[in-house]
Parts: structure tokens; sequence; C-alpha cells
């Protein structure tokens, strides 16, 4: 019995036994038995008439084995189960436990929710694993100094609509989010349109940390040092700096946030009944207070680093839209898009001729000429389609093979015998009789 006793009995339960054991063996004073288990003089005495009325029983505590009085009864449990497996089954017990809270006025503890949900089969817990140590680096100290762009492709409608690309923007130092925006696919236009969004509320920032997208820098192998996307001569000309990183693991900030938003996103998007792109970027400003709230830090330094922007909506608009240079013909004309812009001006216009024109094509479609800071009216001409030529069976044959000769397809030409080629070929083969003779 006295055994079965000890097995049952604690590590603290034990380091008391051994000092009892001493104090009845007149070993130990009480005093010092007191110092050694740090327990009161009241405490030590009373342990001292317990063990010696029950023996080691007597140290095992009273409440192992009931049940706590703090503990949640079985129909609550029951409730809370329920309503997890009707709405949440496939949330994870921090979000379940969020809105349950919210949504059911239902509080319980994130542990409490994972314990019920694995108990249930809902909730699988993450296995350890070997972990690749980055060097982490410090964040930088004021808000807007570095903001970390990026794009998430994912079925955030979770088949309910096409999948699409988030399109994130997070502050470094603060893990803000600043600006979401949905967007069909990952395109220049889409960064222009948040960009336009995030300056007119946030300002100009120090610099924009992204990855090596074909959108942010020119990839080629032979490219010149100073080629810029259209994405980067548009922050040039904001003075908003643009730095690639070299591996997904140093944006770590924001490709973390995108496998936050890919979990809490999707479901809230579900609860909302969100179905499309447009109310989806609608719902978007009210879900970024809401995270914000949750998961920002506060930086370093107080100090914002956003600059304010003074242009217009006209100038940003100029700005954040494609550019492209074309040069003008002796007639003021130039060809862009498959139809022709002929500019129109008062004089004869002769210092516009062969000029160097900038062709800006607008996120709305609307396309305008520039020259020398200065916006040209212009009118403009579809191009002459070419009418499908009649050719007779015997010529068929003819035709094909212009068009070949025309575009350069052609195979199997042979000069003829007094070409060059010939002659090349007769040089070499004299020579190589040559040298065996």
């Amino acid at each position: 019995m006295i055994k079965k006793v000890i097995i049952e009995m604690s590590t603290t339960e034990l380091d008391r036994l051994s000092i009892m054991q001493k104090i009845v063996d007149k070993k130990l004073k009480q005093r010092e038995g007191a110092r050694l288990l740090n327990l009161s003089k009241r405490q030590m005495i009373r342990l001292v008439k317990v063990f010696r009325r029950e023996g080691a029983a007597g140290l095992v505590s009273k409440q192992r084995g009931r049940t706590s009085n703090r503990q949640y009864s079985a129909e609550f449990k029951d409730k809370t189960v329920a309503l997890i497996h009707a709405h949440y089954p496939d949330f994870g017990p921090t979000l379940a436990m969020e809105k349950l809270l919210k949504r059911h006025e239902v509080s319980i503890s994130d542990e409490t929710a994972r314990q019920w949900m694995i108990g249930e089969g809902l909730w699988t817990p993450h296995r350890r694993r070997n972990v690749v140590v980055h060097q982490q680096r410090e964040r930088r100290p004021c808000l807007g100094e570095l903001v970390q762009i990026d794009g998430s492709p994912h079925d955030w409608f979770e088949g309910r609509a096409e999948k699409c690309c988030l399109l994130v923007f997070i502050d470094d130092a603060t893990s803000r989010l600043l600006h979401l925006r949905f967007e069909p696919t990952e395109t220049t236009a889409g960064y222009f349109h948040s960009v336009h969004a995030f300056v007119r509320q946030h300002g100009t920032p120090v610099a924009f940390y992204s990855d090596r997208h074909g959108i942010f820098r020119i990839n080629a192998p032979n490219a010149v040092d100073d080629a810029q996307t259209q994405f980067g001569r548009a922050m040039e000309t904001l003075n908003i700096e643009i730095i690639c990183a070299n591996s997904p693991q140093a944006k770590g900030r924001v490709e973390k946030v995108n496998r936050t938003l890919q979990d809490r996103l999707v479901k809230e998007l579900r609860l909302m009944k969100i179905n499309d792109i447009e109310a989806a970027n609608a719902f978007l400003p009210e879900f970024i207070i809401d995270f914000n709230q949750r998961f920002a830090v506060e930086p370093a330094n107080a100090t914002d680093a956003h600059r304010p922007c003074k242009l217009s909506d006209e100038a940003l608009k100029e700005i954040l839209c494609y550019h492209t240079n074309r040069k003008l013909s002796k007639n003021l004309e130039l060809s862009y898009d498959n139809l022709i812009y002929q500019v129109k001006t008062q004089g004869e216009g002769y210092g516009l001729r062969r000029a160097q024109v900038s062709v800006h094509e607008h996120l709305d479609g609307q396309v305008s000429l520039h020259y020398k800071g200065r916006k040209l009216n212009y009118t403009t001409y579809k191009k002459q389609k070419r009418t499908a030529a009649i050719i007779s069976a015997k010529d068929l044959n003819q035709k094909v093979e212009d068009i070949l000769k025309y575009d350069g397809r052609v195979t199997g030409h042979k000069p003829k015998i007094g070409h060059p080629w010939h002659q090349y070929e007769r040089t070499k083969l004299a020579a190589k009789q040559a040298v065996i003779e």
C-alpha cells in the first residue's frame, strides 16, 4: 500500500516525504525542514502532524482526482462544440474562439477551444519539424521607411468565383497592413491602382521591398544597368526606391502575413457571403482595421516617414500609367496600338517633325501624347486593312511560295552554279587534295 502511494506522489510530495521522514527520525529540525521546503512554520507543524497520523498518504493532495470547480459544464461544452461543427469546422482554434465570442457571445480560451477541437477531430496538432534558422533582421524604426509588397495568388473565394491575386502592402516597422487589393492577376496595372490609393491615404514611403518579379525589375541577362520597368519608372518619378529581395525568406514579414490572410481572410469572405472581387475590395478596409488592432505593433520611433503627396489627381494619373516613346513623322503622325495618331497644332508644326513623343496609356484605356512636359492635341485614324486577294487554283501554289519567301520560312533553296558559295566549296576541296598529294 505504501509503495502504491509513493508511486502516485508528485515530485514535490516526494521531496516533502523525504524531509518529513528525517524530522520524525530526529535527524532534522522542523525549522530547517520548513526552510528547505520553502514553507511557513505553521504549515510545517501541520504537515508533521498529518504525516505522523496518516503516513505518506497524508502528504498526497486531497484535490487529486477531483473535478475542478472551474470546469465547464457538459451542457456548455456540447453547445460550443455543436456551434464549431455547424459554423467553423475548418477554422483554427484561435480564429474559432474569436468568432464564437463575436458572433455567438461564447467566451472560452484558445487552449480550451484547441483541446475540444482536437477531441472532436476538427483540429490536428502541428508536428514539430526541423526549422531552418534564418538570421533575424531588426525592424525599421519608423512607420513608412520600408513597405513590403507582394502578390498572393490563391483561391480566395473557395470555388465561388475564379482564382485571383491579393496585392499586399505591409509596413516593416509595425507589421501594419497599409493596403490590400484584389486583382484577377498580379499585373503592373494592379500595382498602379494600389499605389494610387496608397499614396492618397498614407503619402509616399521611402522604399518598397519586393521580390524579383518582372513587374519590379528587368530580369533579362543582357539587360543594361539603367533599364527600368514601367513600375520602376513610375516609382522613380514619385521618389520611391524599389529594393528587391534575394529570397522569399528575406521578405518574411509579407510572406508570413500572406499565409495568415489565406487562412483568416478566406473564412471572413465566406462568413460575409462575398463571392466577387468588387464586393471583396469594398470589404477590405473594414478587415484591415480589425486585423491591425489584433496584430500590429508599436514602432520604435513614433515619427511617420511617409511624405505627403502634393500632386494633383491628374498629375498622379499621368505618372501611374504606361509610357511609350514614339517618333512623329513629317506629317506629325505616329502609330500606336493599331491606330494612327495625328498631332493637331495651331501653326505649321515644323518643330514637332521627327520629334520624340511620349505616349501615355492610362489605366482606363485613354491615351494622351506629351512633348517636353506639355500635352498635345490629336486625332486618330484606323489603319487601312487589306482586302483578301482572290486567287485561282492554278496560281495558289505560287502565291503560297511567295508568302513563304516574304516571311523567311522558305526551305530547300539552292543557289545557282555560278554562286560564290559553290566556288568556296570547290576551293576548299582543291586545298584538301593538295595537302594529300
